[in-house]
């Protein structure tokens, strides 16, 4: 079955051109701008090098090959995309300047469109005009007759279309013919995105007649492009061969400029520094157009148009990045502004299109441009003589730089008038103020005044030149009564150690540095620790008080320290007298005033073989004085002991001459110095029972009545002294022990008077028999007491009892009970007498107190009867209140 050649015509509206070549072997894109006009308006008459005045759309080729387009103005290129650009500058006429573009090639291949260029001050640039033109049907050579098939394709370029297109709608795009409905009756068909598929209905075919249209406006930022397949069936046939071959259609929305940019932020925070240098970024604004990229419906500008506080000018924004810089250094001032608010705008189609804004709120931070200021020029203080690390004076001083800040805290230096470091300054803890003390006292009669130039600067530099503030300060010196000064402090003295009391020393006198007070100084003399020293008050002179010794513990090196006081005492008496202090050193000279000395006091040494001891001799005094010795032996002591110097004369080789029996010995040695001056020295030799050098003495007897002796005769003494004191209280027990009891105790109570059961003597006043007196109480239970055991055993006399005892019983009663009830009186000021009542008493011993097994087998009531000292242990015990005798 044979079919006819194919034709397909393509119709754009506004941007859309027909490119179709068909051949029986191969096809080509036929590339070139759209078969229409266009005008693009500009706001600037003067267009500047490589400017873009617009772009004009073109079609394109599947295949890529490139687009070359000419310009009948030299001063315009079109590139390969349709962009029209100022190759050099440019004026526009009053109105409007015309030109055409064309493209490479010849005859029917040959392809051009007219470009206006009109000049609108209000306008946007690069703004093509929506126009209309008629659709284009293009016809191809047709087919040989018959209806067969033959191989061909479709190359169709994309179709254009403008977002937002007025219309009206639906709006014609494009129209799709086959060879086929000449011959037959074809059916067009379309599906794909935006056809049969999501969005639906964008688009739709003609059946019969192949125009394609769209519905309703489109909107590029949505979707770009749409890809569509068309088909060409014949009608009734279910051959595929009978149908066309289906083919692609993509329809490209063209971007307009519909979006106005938005910033990320509504509002922007930031911080500068009010000495920020020209130039300096602050921070970087962004916005974002939806619009489509690279073009200039998305090419955005930044610029500022408002600025509060005045005055405009101080900050300048990149328009392309965004940022927002200093415009010059020093122009911004914290002291004066310290907040700024900025509104930013972004507008596209290169600043000239839509547009929106943003704020900017801007803190101004503090920078050290200014130098902090003293309140006073000059000061005055006064400030005592002799006084270090007082405070002076304070100075106070102002910044307008932001407080408690590097740039406001202060420091301090003294220019002039310390050459002699007598003062420093330092900064306050509010460090706003400066504080001048002394380093070390000053001298009224040295230096009366003082006049130093202080500067004051901050704690970081000054960023721009700033002059740097001084000060004056006078300060004036008060004289205080000073002590008197010792030249030299310490003085130097050689004397020899037997100086005799009362001879002279040395004269150390001071001087009173007040030379305007008059004043008298007295002498005394301090730490004098041998007290060796005295001085004249009046004259200074020091003089031997007791005698001098080389070898004194208080000696150092040979050297006696001691204090002297030198004290002032004004006329007037207005000032409070002042001590001055100094040293002096008396280094004593050596004399032969100490003999040798053996150190050893004991020594022992065997009788068999005996080997020699060696004795080591010192003296106190110094070389001259002392070795080389020489020691003699007592006369009585030569015939049996040898004593002689070592080879370097200072020690002693002690030997005997013949063995002598075990016992100790005293030893009795004359050690002479190098000047003849000696003394005997007595030492204890135990001579042992052995050989050579092994000195064990298992016993040794003195020859004499020793200490052993004396101690054994005085415990053999003591010894007997306690066996006669055993015997004596032996036979007394015996005595007492052999005596029955007759009676009851006998208390002798007479007032204040114990009864201490003496046997002699008797009583003067016979008139009545005392010892009748306890019998005659014995129906009073407050004082007879049977609960109390005595200890004692002695055997009461038996008398007999008076008639009538109870005028004296009652008498005893009441002192009883008054003494009893006195809590004043001293404890045990009245002696109760427990006597033994004997064997057959009812009183039991006063051990029993001790025989219970535990404290709830006594009873304690009787504590009730004992009187007020014991009223504390009877309540404790018994529970109970005190009884009232």
């Amino acid at each position: 079955m044979g079919f006819g050649a194919l034709r397909i015509g393509f119709v754009a509206v506004l941007v859309q051109t027909v490119c179709f070549r068909c051949s029986a072997e191969e096809q080509q894109c036929l590339p070139g701008p759209l078969l229409q006009d266009y005008t693009f308006k500009v706001a600037q008459r003067n267009l500047q090098k490589d400017q873009v005045v617009g772009k004009v759309p073109v079609s394109g080729c599947e295949q890529g090959k490139a687009l070359r387009l000419n310009s009948t103005d030299g001063r315009l290129v079109v590139e390969g995309d349709g962009t029209l650009r100022v190759r050099n500058t440019l004026r526009l006429p009053a109105r409007r300047h015309t030109l055409s573009l064309f493209t490479s090639g010849s005859g029917t291949d040959k392809r051009s469109v007219q470009i206006s260029l009109q000049y609108d001050p209000l306008s946007q640039p690069h703004k093509q005009t929506d126009m209309a033109p008629a659709p284009v049907v293009i016809h191809f050579p047709h087919s040989s007759s018959g209806l067969h098939r033959r191989k061909r394709d479709w190359i169709i370029p994309p179709i254009s279309i403008s977002e937002n297109h007025r219309g009206p709608y639906p709006y014609m795009l494009v129209k799709i013919e086959s060879s086929l409905q000449k011959v037959t009756k074809v059916v067009y068909s379309l599906s794909g995105p935006g056809a049969d598929q999501d969005p639906k209905d964008l688009f739709r075919i003609s059946a019969s007649t192949g125009w394609i249209e769209v519905t309703q406006t489109l909107d590029r930022e949505r979707r770009e492009e749409y890809k569509l397949i068309a088909r060409a069936d014949v009608v009734g046939s279910t051959k595929p061969e009978d149908s066309e071959t289906p083919t692609d259609i993509i329809i490209r929305v063209i971007d307009q400029n519909d979006n106005t940019p938005k910033f990320t932020q509504d509002t922007y925070e930031a911080t500068v520094e009010e000495a920020a240098p020209e130039g300096f970024e602050i921070l970087r604004v962004s916005a974002t157009d939806a619009d489509e990229p690279d073009s200039a419906n998305s090419d955005i500008l930044y610029s500022i148009i408002n600025q509060d506080p005045p005055p405009e000018g101080l900050f300048f924004i990149n328009p392309i990045s965004g940022g927002l810089q200093v415009k010059k250094t020093g122009i911004l001032d914290r002291e004066t502004t310290k907040r700024y608010t900025l509104t930013i705008q972004v507008a596209d189609d290169k600043g000239q299109g839509r547009a929106s804004s943003c704020t900017v709120l801007l803190t101004i931070t503090d920078s050290n441009d200014n130098a902090p200021q003293f309140k006073q020029a000059t000061y005055n203080a006064k400030v005592p003589e002799n006084t270090a690390n007082v405070e002076v004076v304070r100075v106070m001083v102002e910044d307008a730089d932001e407080p408690h800040t590097p740039n406001w805290n202060t420091k301090y230096s003294i220019l002039s008038g310390n050459d002699a470091g007598f003062f420093n300054i330092s900064t306050g803890t509010s460090k706003e103020e400066g504080i001048i003390k002394t380093v070390k006292g000053l001298d009224f009669e040295q230096n009366r005044k003082y006049t130093l130039v202080i500067s004051v600067e901050n704690e970081v530099p000054f960023v721009v030149p700033v002059p740097t503030a001084t000060a004056t300060v006078i300060i004036d010196v008060e004289d205080l009564n000073e002590a008197p000064v010792f030249v030299p402090g310490e003085k130097k003295v050689v004397k020899f150690e037997n100086l005799p009391v009362g001879s002279e020393i040395v004269y150390y006198t001071a001087t009173d540095p007040d030379v305007d007070m008059k004043q008298t100084i007295s002498y005394r003399v301090g730490m004098d620790q041998a007290g060796w020293l005295a001085i004249d008050p009046s004259s200074g002179l020091i003089t031997v008080k007791s005698p001098l010794d080389r070898e004194s513990p208080f000696m150092f090196n040979n050297q006696y320290k001691a204090t002297i006081y030198a004290i002032d005492q004004a006329e007037d008496s207005s000032h409070i007298p002042a001590t001055g202090t100094a040293t002096v050193l008396i280094e004593l000279e050596d004399v032969n005033d100490n003999a040798p000395v053996v150190h050893q006091r004991e020594i022992i040494m065997c009788n068999i073989k005996p080997v020699p001891a060696l004795l080591t001799v010192s003296d106190l005094d110094g070389p001259g004085f002392a070795n080389p010795f020489r020691v003699e032996l007592n006369s009585s002591l030569r015939s049996q002991w040898h004593a002689t110097m070592n080879n370097n004369k200072t020690g002693i080789l002690l030997s005997m001459k013949s063995a002598l029996s075990q016992g100790v010995y005293d030893i009795m040695l004359t050690v002479y110095d190098n000047e003849g001056l000696g003394q005997v020295n007595t030492l204890e030799a135990k001579v042992c029972d052995c050989t050579g050098s092994d000195n064990n003495c298992f016993e040794i007897r003195a020859a004499g009545f020793g200490l052993p002796g004396i101690m054994g005769v005085l415990g053999g003494i003591l010894f007997l002294l306690l066996v006669l004191l055993l015997l004596m209280l032996l036979v007394r027990r015996r005595r007492v022990g052999g005596k029955k009891e007759v009676g009851a105790v006998e208390d002798d109570l007479r007032d204040e008077l114990l009864y201490y059961n003496e046997e002699g003597g008797g009583e003067e006043d016979k008139e009545f028999d005392l010892s009748q007196l306890h019998r005659g109480l014995d129906n009073k239970p407050q004082v007879y007491r049977d609960d109390v055991a005595p200890t004692l055993t002695a055997a009461a006399p038996v008398y007999r009892r008076p008639t009538n005892p109870d005028d004296i019983g009652n008498f005893i009663f009441e002192n009883l009970a008054a003494a009893d009830g006195d809590t004043t009186a001293p404890p045990f000021d009245s002696l109760l007498v427990f006597d033994y009542e004997g064997a057959e008493s009812i009183c039991s011993s006063l051990s029993s107190l001790q025989s219970s097994s535990s404290d709830r087998d006594q009873d304690y009531e009787h504590l009730q009867h004992w009187g007020p000292h014991f009223r504390k242990l009877a309540d404790m015990y018994g529970g109970g209140e005190d009884d009232e005798l």
